[in-house]
C-alpha cells in the first residue's frame, strides 16, 4: 500500500498527509475548485480535480472520487471525517474498485452507523442506554407521542448522522414540529438520508467517549478516554484526555462496553463509542463513529500512538496483538473555527490575512490553512486545532493560557476568545469538581459572559473564491481539459459558451446593514434555506422568520420588530452578512407612508 488517495479537505487532509509521508506513502489529494491554491493541495504528492463547488458534487461524489483514485493508480483510500467517511456505499465502491478501504468494513459501517441498529446491538452486549426509539419517525406527532410517554427534554437524532449534524434538543413540546423539520433537512442536506430516531435526553451529561482500535485478527483495543462536554450546537470545541473526574469504576465500565460493542461487528480499524454519563452516575450509550475522530491528538499525546499510522498499517493487515496504551499525562484541544462567539457562534467565511502560530514545549497545532487561503462557505468552519500535553491537568490548563496568548488569526472571526473565557472560568477548571455539561455553553457560560468579552476579528470581506475558468487543450492529438486560476492573465475574454465554465459566481465584500427600522440584516454569511412566515404575515419582535445554512450549521434569523413582513430574499439565495433579508412594517404606518409618497409624486407633477 505505496499509493493513498485522501477523500478529504483542509485539516484532516493535510493529517494524513503527513502520516502518509512518515511512512514513505505518497499521499495524493482531490480538490474542488474553491479548494484549489489549499494548503492540503499543495502539500500532496499529487492532487486531482473534483470539479466543481458544491459538497454533494466534490467530496461527497462517490463516483467522482473512486474514479479519481483509478486515474491516479492509488492503492488505497483514506477518507478522514466526514463527508463520506462513515458512507457503506463509498468504502463498497471502493473495495469493488479494487482498492484498500482504509476503515471499517462496509457491513460495519452500516451496522453502526444506522444509530438504531447500533442502539440494538449495545443492548445485547449490556451497554447502558436511555430509552428511545427502535425505528425511524417520520413525522412530527411521533416525537409529541414519545415525548408524551417519555417526558421531555428529548434528542432527535439522525440515524446516519454525525458531528451534532440532524440533532436537536427539545425541551417543549410546541418547539418539536421546527426541531423536527430541522433535523430532518440538515441530517438530509449532511448525510443523504434525512431519516431520525428520539430517544430520552438526559439532563446535564457529559459527553465521555473511548478510543478503540481494532485489526483484522479479531483483536479490539480500547486505548483511552476523552471528555468532549464542552459542546455548542452539539459540536464539540473543546475536547481533553483522559476524561477527568470519573471513578475507575465507571471508565472501566465504559471502556468494557465499547471494546464489546466492537467484538461483537467485527469491528476493524478506529473507533469511537460515544457515552452520555449524568451527575447522578447514570450512563447511556450514544453512538459509535466509524472513523478517525477529529479530537484524536489528545489521545495520540496521552499514550504515544499515532493513530492515524496505525489506521494504516492496520489496513495492511498488521496485528495489534500485545497492545497497550497508559495515560502519560494531560492532553487537551480547542478547535479553531470560523466562527463569532460574540454573534451565538454564527460561522463566517472569509480570507486569513495573518496567522501567528503558538510553540514550545507540549504545543501542536494541526491546520489546514495558512496566511492568504480562502475559507469557503459551504464546508466546514473549523480551521485548525490547537493541542497542547502537560504531566497534570492544571499544567495543560496554563500552557493551553499561553498557547492562546500567543495565537493570531486576521480575516476571520474565530472562537479563541470564547477559548480565552473557558481556560478561565471555574466550572471548567475547578481543581476538585468539573461542572461543564453538554450544554453548559448555552445556558450558563453565555448568559454571565458578556458578548463584548467574546468579541474578535470583525468579519472581513468574503473570501475571494479562485475563478477556475475551465477550458481545452489538445495534447497530441487528445483533448484534454484546463483549469486557469484567475489572474494568470492566460486566458482574458469570456470563454464561448460549451467550451468551458466560469466558476466564480460573485466575489466582493460584506453588505452593510441599512439603518431603517424592520429591517432584518442577516447574521451569517450564508444560504436561504426556508422562511419559516409567508410574505405578508405579521410577525413579534424576536420571532424566527427565516433559516439561513452556512457552514453546514443552520441559523435562525429573527424579526427585530413587530409588522408586516416582506421577503426580499428568496430561498438557495446566497446572502452576505449585514445584507437585508426582509423588513416588517406596521401595516397602518405603511399605509401612511403609502399615501404620503402618492401626494408627493402629485405635487412634483
Amino acid at each position: 500500500m505505496h499509493r493513498v488517495l485522501i477523500a478529504n479537505r483542509g485539516e484532516i487532509a493535510v493529517r494524513i498527509i503527513h502520516a502518509c509521508h512518515d511512512g514513505g506513502r505518497t499521499a495524493i489529494a482531490v480538490y474542488a475548485d474553491d479548494d484549489a491554491d489549499s494548503l492540503f493541495v499543495h502539500l500532496a504528492d499529487e492532487a486531482y480535480a473534483l470539479p466543481g463547488r458544491s459538497a454533494a458534487g466534490t467530496y461527497l461524489n462517490i463516483e467522482a472520487v473512486v474514479d479519481a483514485a483509478l486515474r491516479s493508480h492509488a492503492d488505497a483510500v483514506h477518507p478522514g471525517y466526514g463527508f463520506l467517511s462513515e458512507n457503506a456505499q463509498f468504502a463498497q465502491a471502493v473495495i469493488d474498485a479494487g482498492l484498500v478501504w482504509i476503515g471499517p468494513s462496509p457491513e460495519t459501517i452500516r451496522d453502526l452507523g444506522d444509530k438504531v441498529r447500533a442502539r440494538a446491538i449495545a443492548a445485547e452486549v449490556g451497554a447502558p442506554m436511555a430509552p428511545g426509539t427502535t425505528a425511524p419517525v417520520h413525522d412530527a406527532r411521533e416525537v409529541v407521542d414519545f415525548a408524551r410517554t417519555h417526558g421531555l427534554p428529548i434528542a432527535i437524532k439522525a440515524v446516519y448522522g454525525g458531528g451534532g449534524r440532524g440533532l436537536k434538543v427539545v425541551r417543549r413540546l410546541e418547539d418539536v414540529r421546527e426541531a423536527f423539520e430541522s433535523a430532518t433537512h440538515e441530517a438530509l442536506v449532511a448525510f443523504g438520508n434525512g431519516d431520525c430516531f428520539i430517544e430520552r435526553f438526559l439532563d446535564r451529561p457529559r459527553h465521555v467517549e473511548v478510543q478503540i482500535v481494532a485489526d483484522t485478527h479479531g483483536h479490539v483495543v480500547a486505548v483511552g478516554t476523552r471528555d468532549c462536554s464542552l459542546q455548542r450546537r452539539n459540536q464539540k470545541l473543546i475536547e481533553e484526555a483522559p476524561a477527568p473526574f470519573l471513578e475507575g469504576g465507571i471508565l472501566a465500565r465504559l471502556e468494557n462496553a465499547a471494546v464489546a460493542i466492537c467484538s461483537r461487528v467485527g469491528y476493524v480499524g478506529l473507533g469511537t463509542v460515544e457515552f452520555l454519563v449524568s451527575d447522578d452516575g447514570t450512563l447511556s450509550f450514544m453512538e459509535v463513529n466509524t472513523r478517525v475522530q477529529v479530537e484524536h491528538p489528545v489521545t495520540e499525546l496521552v499514550s504515544g500512538l499515532d493513530l492515524v499510522q496505525l489506521q494504516l498499517r492496520i489496513a495492511e493487515g498488521e496485528s495489534i496483538e500485545g497492545l497497550h496504551a497508559h495515560a502519560q499525562g494531560h492532553a487537551m484541544e480547542c478547535r479553531i473555527n470560523a466562527e463569532d462567539p460574540s454573534r451565538g457562534f454564527v460561522p463566517f467565511p472569509g480570507t486569513i490575512t495573518a496567522l501567528r502560530i503558538p510553540s514550545g514545549p507540549g504545543i501542536r497545532f494541526d491546520t489546514g490553512v495558512a496566511a492568504g487561503s480562502a475559507i469557503p462557505g459551504q464546508f466546514d468552519s473549523m480551521l485548525a486545532k490547537l493541542v497542547v500535553h502537560a504531566p497534570t491537568r492544571l499544567e495543560c490548563i496554563r500552557r493551553m493560557r499561553r498557547a492562546l496568548d500567543e495565537l493570531s488569526i486576521g480575516g476571520v472571526p474565530t472562537v479563541i476568545p470564547f477559548d480565552r473565557a473557558v481556560f478561565e472560568d471555574s466550572d471548567f477548571i475547578g481543581p476538585d469538581s468539573f461542572r461543564v455539561y453538554t450544554r453548559w455553553i448555552e445556558e450558563v457560560f453565555l448568559p454571565r459572559v458578556p458578548a463584548s468579552t467574546l468579541e474578535g476579528e470583525e468579519p472581513g470581506t468574503r473570501a475571494g473564491r479562485p475563478r477556475i475558468t475551465r477550458t481545452w487543450v489538445e495534447v497530441d492529438g487528445r483533448r484534454v481539459e484546463l483549469g486557469i486560476p484567475a489572474g494568470t492573465g492566460i486566458i482574458t475574454g469570456t470563454p464561448s459558451s460549451g467550451s468551458s465554465r466560469d466558476v466564480d459566481r460573485s466575489e466582493g465584500g460584506a453588505v452593510e446593514a441599512k439603518a431603517n427600522p424592520g429591517d432584518i440584516p442577516s447574521t451569517i454569511t450564508g444560504t436561504v434555506v426556508r422562511w419559516l412566515v409567508e410574505d405578508g404575515s405579521r410577525v413579534e419582535a424576536g420571532e424566527p422568520v427565516v433559516v439561513l445554512e452556512a457552514m453546514k450549521m443552520e441559523t435562525q434569523i429573527v424579526a427585530t420588530m413587530g409588522g408586516v413582513l416582506h421577503i426580499h430574499a428568496h430561498v438557495g439565495d446566497l446572502i452576505e452578512f449585514g445584507q437585508i433579508l426582509a423588513v416588517t412594517a406596521d401595516a397602518v404606518t405603511a399605509t401612511a407612508q403609502t399615501v404620503e409618497d402618492a401626494s408627493s409624486a402629485k405635487e412634483s407633477r
